[in-house]
């Protein structure tokens, strides 16, 4: 996956600092096994060797096909505007795994009494509780025009994905046209960060036209920022603050 994941970890009771590190440790263990078999840098990884036509899909984890089939749904729910066979040089699921596998590792830490878990994998987030009792975890999403600013701040269900062109340039492709696209931030909340990850990939690349992925789609909310700082809303959208001259509409 190639990017920096941090765990915090919020609760009120003494823990036994041994529990706490093992699940810790198991939590990493996750991120790392998921690294190692879709890593699209590591030219000896399953999908790595399953893209250059090396191995058959029958001969990498199963774990591969497991995802795959969760890129097929999200290519659907988002009308094909999340297409990871559209990407030259073979499928690629990094817009959903990276998601998938902080999801993943929330599992060891769930055991632990705590009142909640964040993990941030480069931005998108995946959690459950919150930073005390019967408060929820309230995520700031940066303005994309400067970085040190904030645009909006959401109160998490579970899932925050952002996605856009403001930190990595214009790495989005459009599926239909094979175009690169300069949406600036879209951010996606919902119950499960695999596809809401792969839901404001889908969001960056359609613009705000692709809010109308969410009037069928339950539990899950979108927001788009525009250049000009017009901002662009689902209508279940769990909006906290706002600091955008522009409201959401």
């Amino acid at each position: 996956m190639g990017t920096v994941v941090t765990i915090d970890i919020f609760g009120e009771n003494y823990h036994d600092p041994l529990q706490i590190a093992r699940s810790v440790d198991a939590a990493e263990g996750i991120l790392r096994e998921a690294d190692e078999v879709f890593s699209t840098w590591k030219p000896q990884s399953p999908l790595s060797r399953l893209r250059r036509g090396e191995l058959t899909i029958g001969e990498v984890p199963t774990v591969i096909a497991d995802v795959l089939d969760e890129c097929r749904i999200a290519k659907r729910v988002s009308r094909g505007w999340f297409d990871p066979w559209s990407i030259p040089g073979g499928v690629d699921p990094t817009g959903l795994v990276k998601g998938w596998a902080a999801q993943r590792a929330l599992d060891p830490l769930r055991e632990l009494d705590l009142t909640g878990v964040l993990i941030n994998a480069a931005g998108d987030i995946a959690s459950f509780g919150g930073p005390g009792h019967g408060e929820p975890f309230r995520i700031g999403v940066v303005c994309p025009g400067d970085l040190k600013r904030l645009a909006c701040v959401v109160e998490s269900p579970g899932a925050v994905a952002s996605s856009g062109t403001y930190e990595r340039g214009n790495h989005l492709v459009n599926p239909f046209t094979g175009a690169s696209i300069s949406t600036v931030s879209a951010t996606v909340t919902g119950p499960e960060l695999g596809l809401a990850d792969a839901l404001a990939t889908a969001l960056a690349v359609a613009g705000r036209v692709g809010l109308e992925f969410f009037s069928s789609l339950k539990n899950y909310e979108g927001l788009v920022i525009e250049t000009t700082d017009n901002v662009y809303a689902s209508e279940g959208f769990p909006m906290a603050e706002t600091f955008l001259s522009g409201r959401p509409s």
